[in-house]
């Protein structure tokens, strides 16, 4: 008969992190943590600046949304909710002009949970508030497990996607595809390993995150082309791109492939690409198309991040 072991809960999240300042949130910023959380939220986090000025304070963990200019906050609290802190939180959201605030606390108080969610439903559509617990496990003496539980999120999220596919087919299929996406290419291990699961959206991008504010892998669909695209794409950082193109024979001899380069010397991004025939109507193709992308994603973060 196989014995199994009881679940505990660890209560006082200070035996693993002594100090919010100096231990969870340095944490936290780690790639692989930080990882955790992305997941959990389907949002992908790429840190800017820890213990980021705010006026006379400091926000905990400044961060930017992978693929995205929006800008997001995180204010950690190894505690209950308080009142100090949801005003702390509405005070750097406003000095740093961010789209995102995520709050990670011990526990949610129930009168924060309502404040959230009041702030959720009163803000602009772009805003979006979410409410975290932070939750420490062990079975036995084996290593304690991290799990982070949603308390309270945006709720339009879900219906804004419903709205925008019901009015075109095109956002539909887009939305279908990346749907389709993830559902396949996260039953694999080795893509799994790399990237954390991006909620499909209606886009007819989805970016993935390398560990960095300025790069990001962008999945396009081009659909106008028949084309699916895996890009290496830099935002605003043209020394960043001449770096890679100096170790570009090296780049291409790990990926197995020839790359398209294109520094783009009138816009601010920078784009290094790799484009395959994909035929979006035929869905019994569809996981051809997934294995060639997902092979192509993995290959060109391993390759990429040796010249970060």
């Amino acid at each position: 008969m196989m014995i199994l072991g009881q679940l505990k809960e660890i209560k006082d999240l200070r035996k693993v992190w002594p100090h919010e300042a100096l231990d969870f949130t340095p944490w936290l910023a780690e790639e692989e943590n930080l990882a955790l959380l992305s997941d959990t939220i389907g949002l992908e986090i790429a840190v800017d600046e820890t213990e980021s000025s705010v006026g006379d304070f400091n926000v905990d963990i400044y961060a930017t949304e992978t693929g995205t200019d929006r800008k997001i906050i995180i204010e950690n609290q190894l505690e209950d909710t308080n009142h100090d802190h949801l005003g702390k939180l509405i005070t750097y959201a406003s000095g740093k002009s961010a789209d995102i605030v995520i709050w990670v606390v011990k526990r949610a108080r129930s009168e924060h949970r309502a404040a959230i969610e009041w702030l959720n439903n009163h803000t602009d559509e772009n805003i979006a508030f979410f409410l975290l617990e932070v939750k420490l496990y062990q079975i036995g003496d084996s290593d304690i497990a991290v799990k982070f539980e949603v308390i309270e999120k945006p709720n339009d999220w879900t219906k804004e996607i419903k709205r925008q596919t019901s009015s075109s087919p095109t956002l539909q299929a887009r939305y279908d595809y990346w749907v389709a996406f993830n559902d396949y290419a996260f039953k694999h291990t080795a893509f799994a390993k790399s990237f954390n699961r991006r909620k499909a959206s209606t886009d007819h991008w989805m970016t993935l995150s390398v560990g960095s504010s300025v790069c990001h892998i962008r999945l396009l669909q081009v659909r106008k082309d028949n084309n699916i695209i895996v890009e290496w794409n830099i935002t605003d950082d043209k020394d960043l791109y001449q770096r890679f193109y100096t170790h570009k024979a090296d780049i291409e001899s790990d990926m197995g492939m020839t790359l398209d380069w294109r520094e783009l010397p009138d816009k601010k991004a920078s784009r290094i690409l790799v484009t395959q025939n994909a035929e979006f109507n035929n869905k019994d193709k569809w996981p051809e198309q997934f294995d060639w992308t997902m092979d192509v994603a993995v290959k060109m973060k391993n390759a990429f991040k040796k010249y970060l």
